[in-house]
């Protein structure tokens, strides 16, 4: 389910994959990790399905990858 949220993770993901780093494994253990952080957090924005939470992964490997492809190095 994508979401207001999700424009963010997207462009997040993106400038980290073009600017910051290029790792897979890197970009998996902080953007799973996050959303298992997100269970615990006591904050209303960390309230959400499991679906939104899957789908966030989707929209942050997307942005991700389009990051490490316009990537000059």
């Amino acid at each position: 389910m994508l979401n207001t949220w999700s424009l963010g993770h997207f462009i997040l993901w993106l400038f980290v994959g073009r600017f910051v780093f290029k790792s897979w494994v890197l970009f998996w253990c902080l953007s799973i990790g996050w959303e298992l952080l997100e269970l615990v957090l006591p904050y209303e924005f960390a309230i959400e399905t499991t679906i939104n939470k899957l789908s966030d992964l989707v929209v942050n490997a997307i942005g991700f990858y389009l990051g490490n492809y316009l990537r000059k190095d």
